[in-house]
């Protein structure tokens, strides 16, 4: 009996990396292109890919681009001309009203052919470009080729199509297409998006947290609920280890701020805290025992519970060792936080920006969100 074609797997370390790769992608692509993204900015880098773009356009290609609108706020449309005259389709997604401005399109996805794609946690802007330790910020892609890119592309054209955000009222209290989890073998793609039910990568996540031994999580913007936190704390109570490499410098002071409020009772508990030293941190990678995650979602009550997100998740094998090896390196770059020297050097003013941080991040922002998507039109 013949197996099921299983998808190959390249990781693509920072800018230097990952936009060549999709550049060169979308020269080769010969029947369909399709670009998801979050921030677009007119820059050189933009104008590289629009100009490839054009170029697929003009061997015939069908090309389409979701932009979302909140991220990508000072693009302006007209850029997007010389690619609608070639032909090519661009959306925005959930154009600006203040009735539903906290749902974003947070998801970043290019797939070529239906037979290549490019998940992570990058944007095409100019603070992207680089190594991710000299020069520019460090984040993580991964490139798929196989089936996992047919059902990437579907799940574009899902979102493409929701692109003017006008639901029904059935499909705004069920988990519709926007969240799910798919399951080809050995991989699992995790689509999560606001609304009623857990996120599925949330689900996923505390399910091999569960009996883990071995953590280690990369991320950007670290909020996660307390369920979360304590799930990472039991690893260590059974006698594991949980590694967190989260921002020393972040884009989003708010952000590292309200993930800095729960450092105390982590690394009370024995969790290990590092902060990315070199440059902005903003990759998401996470490794629980074989379990490997990646994709755009953060650790945070935005991205677990409101944004469109995308997340793979695959076990084992040589893309697994490999993802290690980015963690290892990158660890060598950080700094470790230490309890007593965390305990030492908070100041009471510290304390109190962090406590706030925390509770408008994660009680303001989703109640905003919450009472934004109730009030969507039916």
């Amino acid at each position: 009996m013949q197996s099921e074609p299983t998808s190959v797997y390249q990781w693509l370390r920072a800018g230097d990396e990952i936009f060549p790769a999709m550049l060169t992608a979308i020269d080769a692509a010969i029947q369909s292109v399709r670009l998801e993204i979050y921030i677009f900015e007119e820059c050189p880098l933009g104008r590289d890919f629009c100009e490839a773009l054009v170029r697929a356009c003009g061997r015939g290609v069908r090309v389409r681009v979701l932009v979302d609108s909140i991220g990508s706020l000072l693009l302006p449309d007209h850029f997007w001309e010389s690619l609608r005259k070639a032909g090519g389709e661009v959306r925005w997604f959930n154009p600006i009203t203040l009735k539903r401005a906290t749902i974003r399109n947070h998801r970043k996805l290019l797939v070529c052919d239906e037979r290549a794609a490019f998940v992570g946690g990058f944007n095409v802007s100019p603070e992207y470009e680089g190594d991710g330790v000299n020069d520019g910020w460090w984040d993580v892609g991964l490139k798929i080729e196989g089936p996992l890119a047919a059902r990437l592309a579907s799940s574009f054209e899902d979102m493409f199509g929701r692109a003017e955000f006008r639901h029904r009222h059935i499909t705004r209290w069920r988990e519709f297409s926007a969240k799910q989890a798919v399951t080809l073998p050995p991989e699992q793609i995790l689509f999560s998006g606001p609304g009623r039910g857990q996120s599925p990568f949330t689900r996923a996540l505390r399910k091999d947290l569960a009996g883990a031994k071995d953590v280690r999580l990369m991320v950007a913007y670290f909020l996660p609920s307390w369920r979360l936190r304590r799930d990472l704390m039991r690893v260590v109570r059974r006698g594991g280890r949980a590694q967190l490499i989260l921002a020393g410098k972040s884009d989003i002071y708010l952000s590292k701020l309200a993930a800095q409020s729960l450092y105390r009772r982590l690394l009370r508990a024995g969790v290990e805290i590092y902060e990315y030293q070199p440059q902005v941190l903003h990759a998401k990678l996470f490794m629980v025992d074989d379990a490997i995650y990646t994709g755009s979602s953060n650790l945070d009550t935005r991205s677990l519970q409101i944004n469109y997100e995308l997340m793979i998740r695959f076990a084992g094998g040589e893309i697994a060792g490999q993802a290690r090896e980015i963690f290892a390196d990158t660890l060598q770059h950080c700094r470790r936080v230490t309890r007593e020297e965390w305990r030492q050097s908070r100041t009471f003013w510290q304390r109190m920006k962090q406590r706030w941080a925390y509770f408008l991040l994660d009680r303001i922002d989703p109640y905003v969100a919450r009472w934004q998507w109730r009030g969507l039109p039916k």
